[in-house]
């Protein structure tokens, strides 16, 4: 049975604590702060370590980061050496070259890498690619991904790093490939040049585009996912009740003539499992560290990731610069 020690005892990290003591897998905790991490640990009736007894430790096998992202690649590769299977909460890094160099430091160590991109672990988000993959909507031709919000504003990573991830690791999942264009232009309202609101467009070779639209200065929260094709359109709203969550369209289009004639079909509520995302996705990193299985947000997928994350930050165009 993993046995696994939690880095970071900030909110996240309690979060991530609270499914690791459910599923028996929760080994010790770790925070630069140490006092924090004793009355952390006390709450979850588990023992705290400094992450250089982590790292010593041969009954742990698995370690968590809720880190800032600014100190993902220093811990996990130093973990990975230690021979340790990493998880590292989104982003996995803040540039290529260190997500590749963590992807290295995996490989070389034999271990393995699985990034925190929460929604691939969503229920509704598995239903709806399955329901892609079936063929309910035709071919795709146009991703929609809203992720707007008031709060947890930063100031040292923005929202490209902080917000974009989730979504990014969604549409990489439903095209299979990275893009081969990347428009993207936002603004700077809070702290200069950490952006809050952030406007982007992707382009694929197969003719998909998809676009993302992200804010965490928003008055009202919206998690939308919308995957048009050509025969219907699949909604994934997680600001929904569980019935409501995923909706498939079949209206469709055609043309006569120089017209176009739209017809409209009533709405199907499709039925999904609920669960807890959180604890699936800890869960995943647990079966990671018992058998070996690897989770579809492993390190290639977290390097893909990053990589648009780059390109996204290389043509950012800030329109209040």
């Amino acid at each position: 049975m993993a046995k696994i020690a939690l880095v970071g005892c900030g909110m996240w990290g309690r979060n991530i604590a609270r499914n690791l003591s459910r599923l028996d897998a929760l080994a010790t905790v770790c925070d630069s702060d140490s006092e924090r991490a004793s009355n952390f640990a006390a709450q979850f009736d588990s023992s705290a370590k400094s992450f250089d007894e982590v790292l010593a430790s041969h009954d742990i096998n698995g370690v968590m980061l809720a880190t800032n992202a600014s100190t993902h690649k220093a811990l996990a590769i130093a973990a990975l050496e230690a021979g340790k299977d990493v998880y590292i909460e989104k982003p996995m890094a803040l540039t290529l070259s260190d997500a590749q160099a963590i992807e290295d430091a995996a490989t070389k160590n034999g271990r393995h890498v699985m990034i925190g991109h929460l929604i691939r672990y969503h229920p509704g988000f598995i239903t709806l690619l399955d329901q892609i993959k079936s063929g309910a909507i035709g071919k795709v031709k146009h991703i929609q991904a809203n992720r707007l919000a008031m709060g947890r504003i930063r100031n040292t990573e923005s929202v490209l790093f902080d917000l974009c991830p989730h979504d990014l690791s969604l549409i990489l999942a439903i095209t299979g490939h990275a893009p081969v264009r990347v428009l993207c232009h936002g603004v700077s309202h809070i702290t200069p040049h950490v952006v809050d609101i952030l406007s982007t467009g992707l382009s694929f070779e197969n003719g998909v585009s998809a676009a993302m639209q992200t804010s965490w200065m928003s008055p009202y929260k919206e998690h939308r996912l919308t995957v048009t094709g050509d025969t219907g359109s699949l909604v994934f709203d997680d600001t929904k009740p569980w019935n409501e969550k995923l909706v498939l369209y079949q209206d469709s289009i055609t043309q006569s003539g120089t017209l176009f004639v739209i017809e409209r079909a009533s709405p199907l509520l499709l039925p999904i499992p609920e669960s807890e995302p959180l604890k699936d996705e800890v869960q995943a990193f647990i079966t990671l560290c018992d058998d070996g299985i690897i989770p579809p947000t492993n390190a290639n997928e977290g390097v893909l990731v990053q990589r648009v994350l780059e390109e996204m930050q290389s043509q950012l165009v800030e329109l209040n610069d």
